[in-house]
């Protein structure tokens, strides 16, 4: 007679070593971002298979270079880096990927964060003032490496604060230059996992239409924003947080850019963000029918243009 406890327990066995050997066998890509401002970061790759003490257990796997360097690796689910920060050493097993097999790390990233300004004209272009970002990477680090990446590239310069409603959100991210929004706007970003961050005034999200869908465009969280709203926004996977208006909201420069045109189309009368990314949009469209329009005249990572003194930031 055949021991049917015995032979339930070979077969879970032999069903945990095939589940473990799969997992090992995982393919796995992992795009490696180092986000500090002047350092590059030597990633490497640990093999358990040999001792700890041996030569090449720990294998030189890229060189980073600093200010958004990236490196992708075809890996395994399980696989173990490293890599060192001012002398102290960090170990990483990337977690499973997202449906595209592929997982996103920053390295020698701040876990304060990253300040970027923004230095805007509010009251209708009467004069300016300035937003101060906190960029959290941790929260979602697709998105965080995009808008530091296109700050650094100038990309937000110029742009058009081209949807504001009072107690709802702020949006803006439709570049001056018609080539550069036309390219940029085929770039799409694939969805972060979701943290938990809620939504509160003054965070900031990448805008999208559907999953995997952002590019450029985001959008600040306005004060006076209903509790019902703020549960709203991250419904859709789209909508992660991923820095926000350092301060006072309530005084901040938000409260005083032009809102006078209301909601975009179907909602409102507003700007039609379709008809910004047209070949006239910041040389007719914009100026012609909405003069009173305020603008990003420029944004830059704090740490990278020089020295702020506590009071300037």
């Amino acid at each position: 007679m055949v021991n049917l406890h015995l032979k339930s327990s070979v077969l879970a066995l032999f069903a945990a070593v095939a589940s473990s050997l799969a997992a090992a066998e995982t393919p796995l890509r992992v795009i490696f971002v180092n986000q500090s401002p002047d350092k590059a970061v030597e990633l490497f790759w640990e093999n358990h298979k040999l001792a700890k003490d041996h030569p090449d257990r720990r294998r030189l796997e890229a060189t980073i270079p600093p200010r958004g360097g990236w490196h992708k690796s075809e890996t395994f689910l399980g696989h173990e880096f490293s890599y060192d920060v001012e002398g102290q050493r960090h170990y990483v097993t990337p977690p499973p990927g997202n449906v595209h097999s592929e997982q996103f790390l920053m390295l020698a990233g701040s876990t304060d964060g990253y300040r970027v300004r923004c230095e805007v004209s509010v009251n209708s272009q009467q004069y300016m003032d300035y937003l101060d970002i906190l960029v959290k990477p941790y929260w979602a680090p697709r998105a965080a490496s995009r808008f530091l990446e296109l700050v650094r590239n100038g990309y937000y310069d110029g742009v058009a604060f081209n949807r504001v409603v009072p107690n709802f959100l702020t949006q803006f991210g439709i570049a001056k230059d018609f080539l550069t929004r036309t390219r940029e706007r085929e770039l799409t970003l694939w969805d972060d996992f979701p943290k938990g961050v809620k939504f509160e005034p003054g965070t900031m999200s990448f805008a999208g239409s559907g999953h995997d869908s952002r590019t450029t465009e985001i959008f600040i969280v306005m004060p006076g924003a209903t509790q019902q709203q703020l549960d709203k926004f991250g419904e859709n996977t789209w909508e992660t947080p991923f820095a926000v208006i350092e301060g006072d909201v309530e005084k901040s420069a938000l409260k005083k850019i032009y809102s006078g045109y209301g909601d975009m189309p179907p909602y409102g009368r507003g700007p039609d963000s379709n008809r910004i990314y047209d070949v006239d949009g910041y040389t007719r469209y914009l100026p012609k029918t909405f003069p009173k329009l305020d603008y990003i005249d420029r944004c830059y990572v704090v740490n990278e243009v020089g020295d702020f003194s506590e009071g300037e930031f």
